[in-house]
Parts: C-alpha cells; sequence; structure tokens
C-alpha cells in the first residue's frame, strides 16, 4: 500500500492510499489544501483538527450545492425526455387542405383577346387624336 505525503494548509501529512488511486488522493488533498489556505488567510493559525474540520465543511457544503444543482438538471432532463416521449407517441396531425383556384384556359384566352383589342382601340384614339 503506497504512502504518499500531502499538504493541507501548510501542514504535511503522511497517508496511505490503495494501489494506483494516489492520483485521487491528491486531488482530493488538493481541494482540501485550497479550503484550509482560505482559511488560514482569513483567520491565521488555527489548531489542526479545527482547520481540517473547517475545511472539509466548505468542501461538503460546496458537494451539497454541486448535488442540488446536479438534481434539478437531471429533473429537467427527465421532464423534458417526457415531453418528447408524449409528442412522439401522439399521431402526426392531419395535413391541412390548401385548395387553389385555377382559372380555366378559356378565361385566360379570352382574357387576352380583351386586353389585345383594348391596346388596339387606345392606338387608334392615340392616332387620331395626333392626327
Amino acid at each position: 500500500m503506497p504512502e504518499i505525503m500531502i499538504t493541507i494548509g501548510g501542514r504535511t501529512f503522511e497517508v496511505a492510499c490503495q494501489e494506483g488511486e494516489e492520483h485521487y488522493l491528491q486531488a482530493a488533498a488538493a481541494m482540501l489544501d485550497k479550503e484550509a489556505t482560505v482559511l488560514t488567510e482569513q483567520i491565521g493559525r488555527i489548531p489542526e483538527s479545527r482547520m481540517l474540520l473547517m475545511a472539509g465543511l466548505m468542501l461538503a457544503d460546496r458537494t451539497a450545492a454541486g448535488e442540488d444543482r446536479l438534481r434539478e438538471a437531471e429533473d429537467k432532463l427527465s421532464r423534458r425526455d417526457a415531453l418528447i416521449s408524449e409528442l412522439q407517441d401522439k399521431p402526426a396531425p392531419v395535413p391541412e387542405r390548401i385548395e387553389v383556384p385555377v382559372i380555366p384556359a378559356a378565361v385566360s384566352e379570352s382574357m387576352a383577346e380583351l386586353a389585345a383589342r383594348a391596346e388596339a382601340i387606345a392606338s387608334e384614339i392615340e392616332e387620331k387624336a395626333a392626327g
């Protein structure tokens, strides 16, 4: 069982851990040291047990807040998944029928003929007015 040296709040400790878990222990010690350093900077020198207790409580508070945020995110995700499932279970909406009026070809031809006649009459009137 490996033993490693960790420093928390300016104090060094020798700690044993399982083989391969040294990195995790060092990471946890670094987090605890960060909190202990804040305490010693604010309060000054405090007894070791009190420093460790307070730093541990500060970490526990952060962990609890993180767990609360995680739980809220999981609840939101669960509600979103339920809504998606509900929408997938519903049948597709019935397509809306839209009718577009179609002008018969005969009417279009008649309108074109009338337009041509109107232009011819307008040209004839312009010629007589000019002449």
